[in-house]
């Protein structure tokens, strides 16, 4: 086992530097840079554009540099932990993006464990009982929450909340504590305020995890090694977790590797749609105006998420399932 982590971990090193370059590269691919979208967002306001102010920016931003060179002063700050100074916001990157990660990944968890806590019981219960009334109404608001786009969730949800509860349902936080230090209390007021985008976030999830959920376990009772456990006289709910629900488990485990970023980047209209404090819209903006430093370091960090997720994922599918780790 000890064997197996090291071969993970050491296979995500080149990985990492394989996609810092690719994150780097994919930030510069679009045509122009910063400059040239400060200068056009200039123009479409009606100010007078100087071009010699310009290029003087772009030189001191060292945007007429070679790709390699600028990759390797930005890299080279990464290692060390300075990610820039983002050129439209003239914040260090770190400054700008450390809160908003941190509230995206505390999202991300809690949208997780609600996926994981839902889908569970309900996949198993949904195999058990094949083909009655309950796996029908199940599998009825499945497709449902499969169909619904996050955002059309999100305003169905910010109408009720509004015109018939009476509660601004949007953000993260109340007014009070939006600038305020950490606290208990701000703590408690965000616990109170995340449900919401957690539902919406992990309707889809959840549904889709039930039918995966559901299919596997399908395949997985018919086959010999249940009836065998049933023919010894185990219980049936020991049987069932003991050995089916146990290999079906597989894909909850995966799921580990690609929520994370999925939940982070794909929440960008949910997040503009309830004014949530997260990576998201920053990530979108910063995309938009070529910030490379800001937008790089987004990527990078939601692709290291990615390969950390990936390892943990391995791990925890090998612990499962010993026959993963016996492969070479």
């Amino acid at each position: 086992m000890l064997e197996f982590i090291i071969r993970r971990i050491l296979w995500t090193i080149p990985i990492l530097f394989l996609v810092s370059l690719l994150a780097f590269a994919i930030i510069q691919a679009p045509p122009g840079d910063f400059v040239t979208a400060l200068s056009a967002s200039l123009a479409e306001r009606g100010e007078e554009v100087d071009m010699a102010q310009l290029e003087a920016l772009r030189t001191r931003f060292g945007l007429d540099k070679p790709f390699i060179v600028q990759y390797w002063k930005w890299i080279s700050g990464v290692l060390v932990g300075d990610f820039g100074v983002s050129f439209e916001w003239r914040q260090p990157v770190s400054e700008l993006i450390g809160e908003r990660l941190g509230l995206s990944f505390i999202l991300a968890l809690a949208t997780i464990l609600f996926t994981w806590a839902l889908a569970l019981p309900i996949g198993i219960y949904s195999a058990v009982k094949k083909y009655t009334i309950g796996d029908y109404i199940v599998t009825t608001i499945g497709f449902i929450g499969l169909a619904m786009p996050n955002f059309l969730l999100a305003l169905v949800l910010m109408y009720v909340g509004v015109v018939h509860l009476g509660n601004d349902v949007t953000g993260l936080f109340s007014p009070e504590y939006r600038n305020a230090p950490w606290s208990i209390a701000k703590c408690l007021d965000l616990l109170a305020h995340l449900w919401i985008p957690v539902v919406i976030l992990g309707t889809s999830a959840t549904a889709s995890i039930i039918r995966i959920m559901r299919a596997n376990l399908l395949d997985e009772l018919p086959k010999p090694y249940v009836t065998t456990a049933r023919a010894k006289g185990l219980s049936e709910f020991k049987v069932l977790v003991t050995y089916p629900v146990r290999v079906a488990l597989s894909p909850f485990i995966s799921t580990i590797g690609w929520m994370f970023p999925q939940i982070i980047s794909g929440s960008v209209i949910v997040s503009i749609v309830l004014s949530l404090p997260t990576a998201g819209p920053l990530l979108l903006s910063s995309l938009k105006a070529q910030d490379m430093y800001l937008a790089g370091s987004f990527v990078l960090l939601l692709s290291i998420l990615s390969v950390v997720g990936m390892l943990v994922s391995d791990i925890l599918l090998a612990i499962a399932d010993p026959r993963i780790r016996r492969k070479k």
